[in-house]
């Protein structure tokens, strides 16, 4: 009876395939701007990334990563003082404009690494050393910065020369950085040099890179770290959730991507749920002669389910692999963000089972108050 029931769904080809198209467009729409969600969310984080420390400090007033507040270079002695603290490094960071051969502009952001340390350096050197950041007028670039400069028609390459606040900024390496929310290419230079690039203020310190002692618990370093007026302390993994909190709390970003995917869902459902009615109605007399035969409820109801979960796991699947094929484009392009993580997948296939249930909801009641008699009307 139940392959009966796969023979009765595939024998209707014209509301099979309109069943299998609104699942895997249901499906592909909501995996798709999830994906899409989920890498703009991870581009907000990137910095943290890029500059990989295990406590972060900041003035008091900061609320995620991407704002800075600058503060005295004195905190960094004072979050050197603090018991438990290994070491503390200065860090600069901020978005100014580099001037090209061209005479033309590029948004960077640029980051001031420690000279003795080089903490926070980029993971992934491409071409060059890290270490020749302490030569004169030195920065690295990231792949972001090759890309941009090429748009605009210039190659940059190592030796090549740009200027950043009218002072010469030579390459002397290639790194690969994780691009940031705001789309800009990290330039990586000594702090003292990123003072000199930088527009004069009275404060330049945007945050100090710390690492506790060995068998110190970095939340117990944060909270004491706490302590000293005008600054404050997250974990490496708190200000990663305190930034994407952040992007989620003050941007219409998860309500522009919600809506699309809540309109995917009842897509979904009014495509599916009106498609399988009308195929269950079709096919009454075909049910109700399995009545007469002494076929019961439960054996139709599970006739229904098999058909409806069926073309779901088809479209599903289906949707999974238009959906990985568009990812895969995005991140070859690198734009749009895309990451897509087993939630997602998880997500949109309780969606699809839900639409699955609904529509067998539907054509169930149909065959239910079905007589057997019907068959000999």
């Amino acid at each position: 009876m139940l392959r009966l029931a796969l023979k009765m769904l595939y024998g209707d080809v014209a509301k099979f395939v309109m069943l299998l198209g609104g699942l895997t467009f249901c499906s592909l729409l909501m995996m798709q701007q999830s994906g899409v969600f989920c890498g703009l969310m991870l581009w907000t984080t990137s910095t943290l990334r890029n500059i990989k420390v295990p406590i972060w400090v900041c003035d008091a007033k900061v609320e995620q990563v991407n704002e800075v507040v600058p503060m005295r270079d004195i905190e960094v002695n004072r979050v050197r003082s603090v018991e438990g603290v290994d070491w503390a490094v200065p860090l600069y960071w901020g978005l100014i404009s580099a001037r090209l051969r061209d005479g033309s502009f590029q948004p960077i952001q640029l980051t001031g690494l420690d000279s003795a340390t080089m903490m926070g350096r980029p993971a992934k050197m491409t071409a060059g050393n890290i270490e020749d950041l302490r030569l004169p007028n030195a920065v690295v670039v990231d792949q972001i910065a090759i890309k941009k400069f090429k748009q605009k028609g210039i190659e940059l390459h190592v030796g090549d020369t740009f200027e950043i606040n009218d002072k010469e900024a030579r390459v002397v390496g290639i790194c690969y950085a994780e691009q940031s929310f705001l789309g800009q290419p990290y330039i990586y230079t000594t702090y003292d040099r990123a003072l000199e690039y930088a527009p004069p203020q009275r404060k330049l310190l945007s945050f100090v890179l710390v690492k506790p002692k060995d068998g110190v618990p970095a939340a117990e370093v944060v909270e004491r770290i706490r302590k000293i007026p005008g600054i404050t302390a997250f974990t490496d993994g708190e200000f990663n959730d305190r930034t994407l909190d952040w992007y989620i709390k003050y941007t219409g970003i998860p309500i522009s991507f919600g809506t699309v995917v809540i309109l995917g869902a009842l897509v979904g459902i009014a495509i599916a749920g009106q498609t399988f009615y009308l195929f269950v109605h079709e096919n009454v007399r075909h049910l109700a002669a399995l009545k007469a035969m002494g076929a019961g409820n439960m054996l139709l109801a599970e006739m229904v389910f098999l058909q409806a979960f069926t073309v779901g796991a088809m479209g599903y699947g289906l949707g999974a692999g238009l959906t990985a094929m568009v990812g895969n484009v995005f991140l070859k392009v690198g734009e749009p963000p895309f990451f897509l993580p087993w939630q997602v997948l998880a997500f949109a296939g309780s969606i699809i089972i839900f639409i699955c249930l609904f529509s067998a909801t539907i054509g169930l009641l149909k065959v239910i108050r079905a007589e057997p008699a019907v068959v000999f009307r």
